[in-house]
């Protein structure tokens, strides 16, 4: 199978126009010319990308690791994630009981070992807790957040069917014992985030060099800079070999000025695009939103959606026309960034595909268009809306 356009977009600055070849799950590679009688999909002057890579994603959807780690939750993530341009990502939890941590780590080991079921690349697991520090907790569970546990870790590293499921922690590296599961997760190349942290610059600087690779979330559920106290976010803008994860650019969080500040200062290379979102349909628990303002109350099938007003809004929660705009998606959000930030397409290629792919260690397959890598490849418009999304060759057409 062949993909025309004349706009495909290959690392280093190229763009070309041509066909991309597919055989299978992988790209063999690129061509001006193509077989006679060869299968070809003329996407003409659409834009061919490679897929979204999000690393930070509790649910989406009609499936949240956060609220449910079965195999099927996880397994509706997968399904419903290619309409929004992500062909692969690392099911994300949070602080959480450590017993419930074990089995989502079996779980995802289980899917990641039976990749054959349709949709995004489940990648691995990121932990985005439990050692994080209960001061910055955000909207994570306090009776959760604990010290770094040498035990508990090992716990977690057994639970893996084999090495590398695990692989991202988010931690606060100020709490006793952080320089030990540190250094151990950088031996286990696993990577290592700031995330929910009162750390200060000093603390950042001393424990950089064990394994500190980036922050979670910038600006959000951390130390913020200060002139005399730099802090985490400090940090994260001041060394140069420190990445700044973004979370879904729907400016509540982060306004659009202070990312488009970060951008000057860390560049294409050093920004690591994510959602985070929390697949909200799939809440267990009433739960409060002090951003939106909103409390999701989970009823049976349905989701009420109370606003501070009084009003409410009723989601059917296995409807996935009906869930996806409960949180903004991730080709929503860099819509957003490309109204307010203004980058080229191979900046745009750099934080959501290249940058995330080396960070959690899978550029080998994933993360541009290169003949040998998996056929993960995103097909838009001019106004970056999806006209098509390729997960290991399957073709998904957009909901859009």
């Amino acid at each position: 199978m062949f993909l025309k356009s004349t706009r495909i977009y290959f690392p280093h600055q190229i763009c070309r126009s041509g066909y991309l070849e597919v055989e299978g799950e992988v790209i063999r590679g690129f061509s001006t010319e193509v077989p006679v009688g060869a299968e070809v999909i003329d996407y003409g002057d659409h834009l061919l990308l490679p897929g979204f890579i999000d690393q930070h994603i509790h649910g989406w959807g009609t499936g949240s690791f956060n609220n449910d780690k079965s195999v099927h939750s996880i397994q509706e993530m997968k399904k419903n994630l290619p309409y929004e341009g992500v062909t692969s990502f690392l099911a994300t939890s949070g602080a959480e009981p450590v017993e419930d941590l074990v089995e989502g780590i079996k779980n995802a080991s289980w899917v990641v070992d039976h990749q054959k079921e349709d949709g995004a690349t489940l990648l691995g697991v990121h932990l985005e807790g439990p050692f994080i520090n209960k001061e910055y907790k955000g909207m994570q569970r306090e009776d959760c957040c604990i010290d770094p546990d040498m035990t508990i870790m090992r716990r977690f590293m057994d639970a893996q069917s084999h090495p590398q499921i695990i692989r991202l922690m988010t931690l606060a590296p100020e709490l006793p014992g952080a320089k030990e599961l540190i250094q151990f997760c950088h031996a286990h190349h696993i990577q290592i985030n700031i995330g929910h942290s009162a750390a200060t610059f000093d603390c950042i600087r001393d424990l950089k060099e064990y394994g500190l690779g980036g922050v979670t979330h910038m600006f959000s559920g951390m130390r913020g800079l200060h002139h005399r106290e730099p802090g985490v976010a400090g940090a994260a803008l001041y060394f140069d070999d420190l990445n700044c994860e973004f979370a879904k650019q729907t400016g509540m969080t982060v306004r659009p000025e202070v990312f488009a500040l970060t951008w000057r200062l860390k560049s294409k290379d050093k920004i690591i695009m994510t959602t985070d979102c929390g697949g909200i349909a799939l809440t267990k628990k009433e739960k409060y939103h002090y951003i939106r303002k909103q409390t999701f109350i989970p009823n049976g099938d349905e989701l009420i959606l109370r606003n501070d007003d009084g009003s409410e809004e009723h989601v059917d929660i296995h409807d996935y026309k009906a869930v996806r705009n409960l949180e903004l998606s991730y080709i929503k959000s860099i819509r957003n960034l490309i109204a307010n930030v203004h980058p080229s397409i191979h900046e745009i290629m750099k934080i959501t595909a290249e940058n995330p792919a080396r960070y959690i260690g899978v550029e080998d397959r994933k993360g541009s268009l290169e003949a040998g890598k998996d056929a993960d490849i995103l097909v838009v418009n001019d106004a970056f809306e999806i006209q098509a999304t390729y997960c290991m060759g399957k073709l998904y057409k957009s909901e859009e």
